[in-house]
């Protein structure tokens, strides 16, 4: 296994939607022993802390949730992703899914500096390809994939200069889209896969697929995995829950694929809300699930007593 230096950004980001809780992730993630799982591995690890939103004002719209803080957080957390990058493997400890604005910026700008293309797995519930014009509901953790593919209406953001190209993007676990959502995922060229077609062939062969374009292009891969992409019943710390998400099982066979393949450049682990939890939980199993995507195998992970 190839040693990792595995470097944790907390993002404690909560602006990107109107539920409260995500801040309270990082340290949740600390405290169920991300570092020390990591480390047992072989890996090394640094904790850098919590990144900051850059300055920003706060100023009333009349539809979108915190805009400028949201801007503020994706300017912070791209200078942090592109810095950590040049380091080793950033995992960002969210934090509401709009910290992905940010941290898929940072791997661009790495991307393109070293010259290789960048690639992102999206393993989620929803689409998240809105854009500020687009969204009904106002919450920005809706709009990161839409931003990073550069898609109009996102004025006062970061400008995206060189677009992550729809091929080079995969949305898996999808079981919750809206009509605006729907017909601009028709009219692109993502690949998406939803929990129906992952009941029909299974969850390994379309992120195999995904992974030999990535193999073959050399790219880098930043990977983002929401809560919300499990099943509540397995992970109930999330203020998006949609039944019929993916199991225990599937979760950890995406994640030992990731780890074979040995192509995850990046990591976002986003939406856990630990107000929701129970006893922890969910926090224990993002934990067990990003270190299967660094090496552990389910079976060396010792059954626990809830």
């Amino acid at each position: 296994m190839t040693q990792q230096h595995c470097i944790l950004i907390g993002a404690p980001m909560d602006c990107g939607k109107a539920r409260k809780g995500c801040l309270m992730g990082p340290d949740a993630y600390r405290t169920a022993g991300l570092g020390p799982a990591l480390q047992s591995l072989g890996h090394t690890f640094e904790d850098r802390g919590n990144v900051a939103p850059a300055p920003f004002t706060p100023k009333d719209h009349p539809r979108l949730v915190a805009l400028e803080e949201t801007i503020a957080w994706t300017t912070s957390l791209a200078t942090a992703a592109q810095n950590a990058l040049a380091d080793g493997m950033p995992i960002f400890m969210g934090g509401d899914h709009a910290l992905s604005l940010g941290s898929v910026l940072g791997a661009m700008r790495h991307a393109e500096k070293v010259g290789r293309p960048l690639f992102v797995l999206w393993l989620d519930a929803h689409t998240d390809f809105h854009t500020p014009d687009t969204t009904d509901s106002g919450n920005l953790h809706g709009t990161p994939l839409g931003y990073v593919t550069g898609r109009p209406g996102f004025t006062g953001f970061p400008v995206i200069t060189t677009p992550v190209p729809h091929e080079n993007v995969a949305i898996i676990g999808l079981r919750s889209v809206d009509a605006a959502e729907r017909a601009a995922m028709q009219d692109s060229a993502i690949t998406y896969v939803d929990m129906r077609e992952i009941d029909e062939t299974g969850i390994a062969r379309p992120l195999s697929s995904f992974l030999d374009k990535v193999a073959a292009a050399d790219g880098m891969l930043h990977v983002s995995l929401d809560v919300d992409f499990l099943d509540p019943a397995v992970a109930p710390a999330v203020g998006t829950t949609v039944p019929g998400g993916a199991t225990v099982r599937e979760g950890h066979l995406v994640m030992e694929m990731l780890h074979d393949s040995g192509l995850m450049t990046s990591l976002d682990l986003v939406e856990l809300n630990p107000f929701l939890d129970e006893r922890g939980r969910t926090a224990t199993l993002m934990v067990d699930l990003a270190a299967s995507a660094l090496g552990r195998r389910v079976f060396d992970r010792p059954t626990r007593a809830y």
